[in-house]
């Protein structure tokens, strides 16, 4: 079972590796020795705990974790997307050794386990490999889910492929899950109510991120008494939405826009988009120290989560087109007063707080964007009461790092873990 399992992710590896070099390779050829089990980074001591992370988001809930778990614990981070490995990188410089998670692969994930030697796997949100997870459990290696979910998307083909995801599940140990919700799902999928405990949201709980002041002075400098809009983690086709919101504001006479686009590879298509749209642009990696820009296009990876603190209002892509939306809290913990498309179906629970608690504005398209920016521009204390609410929000549900740790305690003593 297990060579035929290899033989086809070594095939789809094979077919899709031209399709993905040729659109992403700039930004993905860097990662595959990591991906083939040769990281260059060393642990800070024998046998160290393994947490695996899959992109920003997860990476974020890796440091959360990491930075209150025993100073003298070695750690070994693995991430799948440069972007997570970025923010990794930024967040743990000096603490873990952060890699990129190797292929599914026998070879790969043997010179890994060789290299490393871990005590533990812990992931992060439950990015479930088969052969790694095999791996371990052969291993003997206590495996644990940390901030699970289970999304509206993945929950119905784990339902078609019950069997096959039981067989998955069953080499976990603990599923220590964000909600009541997807301790249901999980249940309905044949996992114990003994090995699922509900912890809570770590996003919550994150790390105000670190101030950049030359980054912020820059920005400020070009703001030149402007207000600062943020359009943070935007995914194709919420760009021109952003253009279009500012254009109905103004333009850049009435506030600089700082957009940051989700991912790496699509940095130059976005700044073809300010130029063609006849804006003013400055890219964060050509930074002046002077000017008066329309926008700055935030080509960087690690900074966006501190930029928020400027923002006078922000907008959280991934919402506007279906892909299920991205965190909101990065900007909310700042008191920003937050826009959002319809599609936040990755964090309903967040969502039905902030929809309650009037603690963001609801918008469908780019008009609705530039009224919410406007309306917001037009009454500081209006926006200041959204933004309140948002970081209330925030401030009210921390706690899961410690339900988590309390969890975490019987693998760090090198017992296997058991919900209670």
């Amino acid at each position: 079972m297990w060579i035929l399992y290899q033989l086809a992710t070594a095939l789809a590896l094979t077919v899709a590796g031209p399709f993905l070099l040729a659109r992403r390779g700039r930004h993905y050829l860097e990662s595959l020795p990591g991906r083939l089990g040769r990281c260059r980074e060393e642990a800070s001591g024998e046998r160290p705990l393994w947490i695996h992370a899959v992109s920003v988001g997860e990476a974020a809930v890796a440091a959360t974790l990491a930075r209150a778990l025993p100073a003298d614990l070695p750690l070994v981070v693995t991430t799948i997307t440069p972007t997570g490995q970025a923010r990794a990188r930024a967040e743990l410089a000096g603490r873990a050794a952060v890699c990129y998670l190797p292929f599914d692969l026998g070879f790969a994930v043997g010179r890994f386990f060789r290299r490393f030697r871990p005590r533990a796997l812990v992931l992060a949100e439950g990015d479930l490999w088969p052969l790694v997870l095999e791996r371990a459990k052969r291993a003997g290696l206590p495996v644990v889910v940390v901030n699970g979910r289970v999304s509206d998307r993945t929950f119905p083909r784990l339902l078609r492929l019950r069997p096959l995801a039981r067989r998955l599940f069953r080499r976990v140990d603990v599923f220590s899950v964000q909600t009541s919700a997807d301790r249901e799902r999980l249940l309905e999928l044949g996992i114990p109510a003994t090995r699922i405990a509900v912890t809570g949201n770590l996003k919550y709980d994150t790390a105000e991120p670190e101030p950049r002041p030359d980054l912020e002075r820059r920005l400020a400098a070009l703001a030149d008494g402007r207000p600062i809009l943020v359009a943070g983690s935007t995914m194709a086709g919420e760009e021109g939405a952003v253009i279009e919101a500012l254009r109905r504001l103004g333009g850049g006479e009435r506030a600089l826009a700082v957009i940051a686009p989700r991912h790496p590879e699509r940095f130059d298509e976005v700044a073809g988009l300010l130029r063609a749209a006849g804006l003013a642009t400055a890219r964060r990696s050509a930074l002046p120290e002077s000017g008066r820009p329309d926008a700055v296009l935030l080509d960087s990876l690690g900074e966006l989560s501190g930029l928020y603190r400027l923002a006078a209002a922000a907008f959280i892509g991934g919402t506007l087109v279906p892909t299920g939306g991205h965190n909101p809290l990065e900007a909310a913990r700042f008191g920003v007063p937050v826009a959002v498309g319809p599609s936040m179906e990755n964090f309903r629970e967040m969502a039905e707080l902030f929809d309650r608690a009037g603690a963001w504005r609801r918008v469908e398209d780019a008009r609705a964007l530039g009224r919410a920016w406007e309306s917001w521009l037009a009454d500081p204390a209006a926006a200041a009461r959204v933004g309140a609410a948002g970081a209330a929000i925030v401030e009210a549900n921390r706690g899961a790092l410690a339900r988590t740790l309390a969890l975490l305690a019987p693998v760090l003593d090198g017992v296997s873990p058991a919900a209670g």
